[in-house]
């Protein structure tokens, strides 16, 4: 049949080939979806069958028809003056109070040795979150070339910087419709001496524009001084990911998550999503079957991109490289971190459900605001079936899966750990459920224990655990926890950070 972005140049042959690739879409779907799907063909080469262009609900509707889910159950509203408000009564928060078990492999055997850990436990829970939570980066991905577009003076704060410009060029040779280059900026000091800790951060960087969600948004930066000036005054350097580079947040605009004003969160406007970016390349520009991963993923395949890249750079410590995200940033920092254990240290900031707070708890956003077409992309598509209400599987909710946030906590071990929130009166907002992170940080702790690292300091009993006051940090150990005072950052928590990874360090060494 050929390759799907190789020579076909009959649309309707475009058509019968999607049905035989995408199996469970119907006919009569594939030729609805196609009257609305963009095709690009003005700019494709003759002789060439461009990648599809699925909106974000057709998108949405063919990983439906592929798992047999005929209706989903619509998540809580973050409005409280909503009839299906969120809950926030601590006291119905935990409809299924029993976590998988951490320290048990999957027949029962309990796991007593690190070995046991390494060899057999740890690969049990990576199988169960890539085949059913964040879904499995393809076997053969495009290799990266890494190239350095500009290296400007400057200063940053008050501090004399050097700054790189370096472009992951994503070999398309497979399929040249659909190209991926990836943003990466570096950030060290010019007084930097020898190889330095290092901070990679996701974001957009000095050298790109400013995305629309961005501009003009001066007056919303939090007081003080930046994250980057704190971690030059430090003698850190850091690095900036630009993660629309590399998969677009493919999600559309749509109100506030926390049903207030339009979500300042990054966005975007175009439905190119998942048959675009890294996925889309790897796909061919078609769209995702049920274990493919989502952009959480996508987005942590590129940070691992970046830490190749800074590995080759003298003056970085790529011993001492951490990953650094807020909100759906967060989340993609601690699957990161959670996967490639090249990285020394995570700050997770403000990250949530699908983050570092508990699937299973009934607070803030629920696993169904997940599976809606706003957010379904982060995840893999078998992730939708923990939504379903109709499917050919029946009703599956949060209490069926294999699988809890505190897993992907211990995943980092026994590396550093920092679970980073603020307050809901700041704005970082109770819909992120900041007790259900820390019970999944409680929950996670045999495990850094297992492997000879310090924990938190509390005893193992996540649900009568409660969160230290704000401001007292619990950062005695690898794994740590620290709410600070301001809002939906972790700027505030940056120079505890710091201070934090250091002082582990220096311990390690005596």
């Amino acid at each position: 049949m050929g390759h799907p972005c190789l020579a076909n140049r009959n649309l309707l042959a475009t058509v019968d080939r999607s049905l035989m690739t995408w199996g469970a879409l119907s006919r009569s779907m594939v030729l609805l979806a196609y009257g609305s799907v963009s095709l690009l063909s003005a700019e494709t080469p003759e002789g060439i069958t461009p990648p599809v262009i699925f909106t974000v609900q057709q998108d949405h509707e063919n990983m439906l028809q592929q798992l047999g889910i005929t209706k989903l159950r619509p998540g809580p509203s973050g409005n409280e003056q909503d009839p299906n408000h969120a809950n926030y009564d601590e006291s119905l928060a935990n409809p299924y109070p029993n976590l998988p078990l951490v320290l048990s492999l999957e027949n029962g055997t309990p796991v007593t040795t690190a070995d046991q850990w390494w060899q057999t436990r740890r690969p049990e829970i990576v199988e169960l979150f890539e085949r059913e939570v964040v879904g499995r980066v393809p076997e053969q991905v495009p290799s990266v070339r890494w190239e350095i577009r500009q290296t400007r003076d400057s200063v940053v704060g008050d501090v004399p910087v050097i700054e790189k410009h370096i472009v992951g060029v994503v070999d398309n040779s497979a399929c040249p419709q659909i190209e991926v280059n990836i943003s990466l900026s570096l950030t060290i000091p010019k007084s930097a001496q020898g190889p330095i800790p290092v901070l990679m951060m996701f974001g957009p960087t000095a050298f790109d524009p400013l995305p629309p969600w961005m501009r003009g948004r001066g007056g919303n930066a939090p007081a003080g001084p930046t994250r980057e000036d704190t971690l030059l005054s430090a003698d850190w350097g850091y690095a900036k990911l630009n993660p629309g580079s590399i998969q677009d947040d493919a999600g559309g605009f749509r109100q506030s998550r926390f049903g207030q004003q339009p979500s300042n969160e990054p966005v975007t406007p175009t439905g190119a999503g998942l048959t675009r970016g890294i996925i889309g390349l790897t796909n061919f520009g078609q769209p995702r079957k049920p274990e493919d991963w989502g952009s959480l993923r996508a987005w942590g395949w590129g940070a691992s991109r970046a830490l190749d890249y800074l590995e080759t750079e003298p003056l970085v410590n790529a011993q001492r490289v951490g990953i650094e995200g807020v909100s759906r940033y967060g989340k993609a920092a601690l699957v990161t971190m959670a996967f490639d254990t090249r990285f020394a240290m995570v700050l997770i900031g403000s990250s949530g459900e699908g983050g570092a707070s508990l699937y299973r708890r009934n607070f803030g956003e629920a696993v169904e605001n997940l599976t809606g077409s706003g957010e379904y992309h982060w995840m893999a598509g078998n992730f939708l079936k923990y939504g379903a209400e109709e499917s050919a599987r029946g009703r599956l909710d949060a209490g069926d899966l294999p699988v809890d946030a505190h897993q992907l906590i211990a995943l980092c071990a026994p590396r550093l750990t920092f679970v980073s929130y603020g307050i809901p009166e700041r704005g970082d907002a109770n819909w992120l459920d900041h007790q259900g992170s820390f019970m999944a940080a409680i929950a996670a702790q045999p495990v850094f224990r297992l492997l000879g690292a310090k924990d938190l300091g509390r005893s193992d009993d996540y649900t009568s655990e409660k969160m230290p006051s704000v401001n007292v940090d619990l950062l005695d150990g690898e794994l740590a926890w620290r709410q600070h005072d301001g809002g939906h950052t972790d700027a505030p928590n940056i120079e505890h950070f710091i201070r934090w990874a250091e002082s582990r360090w220096s311990a390690a060494s005596k």
